[in-house]
C-alpha cells in the first residue's frame, strides 16, 4: 500500500482549456518555468473549476480571455503575478534607504556641505540577499540564549514537579527518568521560545512485549507501529504491570494516555505548583495529547513568553522511539507514532560536522519564514527538514557565503513539492509529508513562493 497520499484532480471543460493553454506554455517557456508557473496558475485553475453556477459564467470566461492573452504572452504573465510583488520590494528598498541614510548622519552633513553636483554622484548600497538573510536570521529566526536557558530552566522546573508527583503516586508504575526532548533542547527552535516537550519514558519487559514495525500489521503503515504481547501462555495476563492497558493483545497507547491524563492532568495540584514556580501553569483543556501552558504572573516582566509543554510518553528500543499520540496515529488510537524526529536531527547534525556546513540555519531560516507568513504556516518542521536532508543529497556545497543560493534552491524546490503535491520522507519513502494538506492551503503556499523564485525578499519582510 502506497502512502504519498497524492490526490487526483477532476478535469471539466474548462480545466481542460486551462490545462491546454499550460502546455502551450511549455513550448513556449520550456519546461522549467512551465513548472514554476503551473503552480501559480494551479489557484485560478481551481477557482474556475469550482465555478459552476451559470450566474458566474461570465466571471469564468473573464479568467478564460486573461488565460489565453497569458499563454500567447508569457512576458505578461510574470509581469501580472510579479506586480503585487513587486510593489511590496520597492516599498521595502525605499525604508531601507532611508533607514541607511539616517544611520549615517555625519555623512549627510558632509555631503550637504559640498556642491551640488557631487551630492547627485552618491549612491547607496541595497543589501544583497545574502545579506538580507543573515539580517533576517540574526533579527527574527535565532534566539537569544538567555531566552532559550529561561525557557528550558521553566520547563525542568516543571519536569521536576510531575516526576516526584509520580514517584509518590504511582510508585510501583514502572517508569524512567522523565528530560526535556525537541526544537529547545536541539537549538532549532524559531522566532520565540514558547514549545518544549518532557518525554516520559515508559520501560517495558523485554520478554513480554515486542515493538511491531507498521508494516508487518495490519495497519500496514510505516510510521504506525503496535507493541504485542508475548508469552501470554507461560506468563498470563497480570505479570506485566502495562497488562491493564491491553487492547486486543496490544498495548494501546490511548489508555497510556489517558491514565497520565488523570493522573497528572486531573490531580495535581495545579496552584501549588504556581505558587512554588512563581508563575502561572496548568493544563490546556479540550486539545489532543497532554498540554500544559505557562505564563508569567502579573508581576514579572511583560517581555516573558507564554510556554506551552508536551508531557509525551515514549518506549525506546534501540534507535526507534515511539510516541503515545492517538492524535497522530488516527483512527488506529491503540497504535504508536514512530518519531522519525531523531533521525532527523542526528542526520543533519553529522552532514554539517562533516564539512562544517549551514544546513541547520537555512533548516531555521525556513521555519523561522514559514511560522511569519500566514500563507506558508501550514508548512511544518517535519516537510521542511526533509527538504533539507533531499537537496543535500544533490549540493554538496553549504558553507555560509553560498547560504542565499540553497535558500532560493529551497523555495524552487517547494514549488515543485507542492505542484505534485508529494513530498516524501528522507528516512520512510512511503510516506508522503504533506498528505495532511488542503487544496486551498497548497493552492495558497504555491502562489506566495511561486512570487518569492524571483522576489525572495518578500519572504523576509
Amino acid at each position: 500500500m502506497n502512502f504519498k497520499g497524492g490526490r487526483r484532480r477532476g478535469e471539466d471543460g474548462v480545466a481542460v482549456v486551462i490545462d491546454f493553454l499550460l502546455s502551450n506554455a511549455r513550448l513556449v517557456l520550456g519546461v522549467g518555468a512551465a513548472a514554476v508557473l503551473g503552480i501559480a496558475t494551479l489557484a485560478v485553475k481551481r477557482l474556475i473549476e469550482r465555478a459552476g453556477r451559470a450566474a458566474e459564467d461570465e466571471k469564468v470566461e473573464q479568467k478564460i480571455s486573461e488565460l489565453t492573452l497569458a499563454a500567447a504572452s508569457p512576458a505578461l504573465t510574470k509581469k501580472g503575478l510579479e506586480g503585487v510583488v513587486t510593489q511590496h520590494v520597492a516599498t521595502a528598498t525605499g525604508a531601507q534607504k532611508a533607514d541607511l541614510g539616517q544611520q549615517n548622519p555625519a555623512s549627510s552633513e558632509d555631503t550637504s556641505s559640498k556642491d551640488q553636483p557631487k551630492t547627485n554622484k552618491v549612491h547607496l548600497c541595497v543589501p544583497t540577499l545574502q545579506d538580507r538573510l543573515l539580517r533576517f536570521y540574526r533579527t527574527r529566526a535565532a534566539l537569544s540564549p538567555q531566552e532559550v536557558q529561561q525557557a528550558q530552566s521553566r520547563a525542568l522546573d516543571i519536569c521536576t514537579e510531575i516526576q516526584g508527583f509520580l514517584r509518590s503516586r504511582l510508585a510501583d508504575t514502572p517508569l524512567g527518568e522523565m528530560s526535556l526532548a525537541g526544537s529547545l533542547l536541539d537549538d532549532l527552535q524559531v522566532v520565540s521560545a514558547d514549545h518544549a516537550c518532557l518525554l516520559v519514558p515508559v520501560q517495558l519487559e523485554a520478554s513480554l512485549w515486542r515493538l511491531v514495525p507498521g508494516e508487518e500489521t495490519l495497519l500496514t503503515h510505516p510510521l504506525h507501529w503496535m507493541v504485542r504481547r508475548l508469552n501470554m501462555e507461560y506468563f498470563p495476563r497480570g505479570r506485566s504491570y502495562w497488562d491493564r492497558y491491553l487492547v486486543g493483545g496490544y498495548l494501546s497507547a490511548e489508555a497510556v494516555v489517558n491514565m497520565f491524563s488523570k493522573v497528572v492532568m486531573e490531580t495535581m495540584n495545579w496552584p501549588s505548583v504556581s505558587s512554588t514556580l512563581d508563575c502561572l501553569v496548568g493544563p490546556v483543556p479540550g486539545g489532543p495529547g497532554l498540554r500544559l501552558e505557562i505564563r508569567p504572573t502579573s508581576e514579572r516582566s511583560a517581555s516573558d513568553e507564554t510556554l506551552f509543554i508536551t508531557v509525551l510518553p515514549v518506549l525506546r528500543e534501540a534507535d526507534v522511539v515511539l510516541t503515545a499520540q492517538p492524535e497522530l496515529t488516527s483512527p488506529w488510537h491503540h497504535a504508536w507514532h514512530l518519531s522519525l524526529y531523531p533521525w532527523e536531527t542526528r542526520r543533519l547534525a553529522q552532514l554539517d560536522a562533516a564539512d562544517d556546513g549551514r544546513r541547520r540555519t537555512a533548516l531555521k531560516l525556513l521555519k523561522a519564514v514559514c511560522r511569519l507568513n500566514p500563507a506558508l504556516r501550514p508548512l511544518g518542521s517535519a516537510p521542511l527538514a526533509n527538504l533539507v536532508l533531499h537537496l543535500s543529497e544533490r549540493e554538496g556545497d553549504w558553507s555560509e557565503p553560498s547560504l542565499h543560493l540553497r535558500f532560493r534552491q529551497c523555495v524552487a524546490e517547494l514549488i515543485g513539492h507542492l505542484e505534485q503535491e508529494v513530498l516524501l520522507s528522507y528516512f520512510k519513502p512511503a510516506v508522503n509529508l504533506l498528505s495532511g494538506l488542503t487544496e486551498e492551503q497548497v493552492d495558497q503556499m504555491g502562489f506566495m513562493l511561486y512570487c518569492a523564485a524571483s522576489q525572495p525578499e518578500i519572504l523576509l519582510m
